[in-house]
């Protein structure tokens, strides 16, 4: 079975249909750049570019960075604040011309991902998937169940909200070196550790391309980290999963 799934990020949007069975995209994935500001009619249609790139008439899965319950975005840290309270599961439908629309955290999609198809596949324990990119996302699993919008990315961390100091953005903006950003990211790592005792991390978004540049220079934690084996597709993957009819 082939879905539609559309990953709006901090940075881009991107989306592709996916094959279900193997857990791949069918086509080379279409990407747009996010709109700034990113409020909710603008993203809406770059989303509907993304779809429209592919012809696409079916469900569609989207996902979006902050809480989404029952279709409903309740925050925005990344996106602008007109998301808040806002029915986005019907717009984005309405603007895709009716078509059926799951929206869902973008983490908790990587993760749901990444849990069937790639690093925590067969795992049992707590499993916890962060999402390295414009912020922290996370998704939370206990034995193979996910605890929905987590959002540890905004745990305090020294007085600051933790992904302003351990994410990706936050490594370019600060012009980083890899073992600065990793120092930062063993202390956050390590603070979810204390909180959550998980007995595996799998790091994600698209610095997981390049897990030797930082994953050797984490230290001090007892959990086993791995990179996202679906790396950067992991939310487009998990966006068609949500959106799968049920049967």
């Amino acid at each position: 079975m082939q879905i539609m799934g559309v990953d709006i990020g901090g940075s881009g949007i991107k989306g592709a249909p996916v094959d279900l069975d193997r857990g791949d995209l069918t086509q080379e994935r279409h990407k747009v750049l996010t709109p700034h500001p990113a409020t909710p009619e603008a993203v809406a249609g770059c989303v509907a570019e993304v779809v429209r790139n592919f012809d696409w008439t079916g469900p569609v899965g989207i996902t979006f960075p902050g809480v989404v319950t029952g279709g409903v975005t309740r925050s925005a840290a990344n996106v602008d604040p007109g998301w808040v309270g806002l029915d986005a599961a019907g717009l984005l439908s309405e603007r895709l011309g009716g078509l059926p629309v799951t929206v869902l955290n973008d983490a908790d999609a990587a993760g749901v991902a990444e849990m069937t198809y790639g690093a925590g596949r067969g795992r049992g324990g707590t499993v916890i998937m962060l999402t390295l990119g414009t912020g922290i996302g996370s998704a939370l699993f206990t034995d193979g169940h996910l605890v929905p919008n987590s959002e540890l990315g905004h745990l305090e961390l020294r007085g600051h909200d933790a992904e302003s100091k351990a994410s990706v953005k936050a490594k370019e903006d600060g012009d980083l070196s890899w073992e600065r950003w990793a120092h930062r990211l063993d202390r956050y790592l390590a603070h979810v550790e204390m909180l959550f005792s998980p007995d595996l991390f799998i790091l994600g978004g698209g610095v997981s391309r390049k897990p030797e540049k930082f994953l050797p220079l984490l230290e001090g934690i007892r959990a086993e980290i791995v990179p996202a084996e679906l790396q950067n597709n992991a939310g487009i993957v998990g966006a068609a999963m949500a959106a799968r009819p049920a049967s």
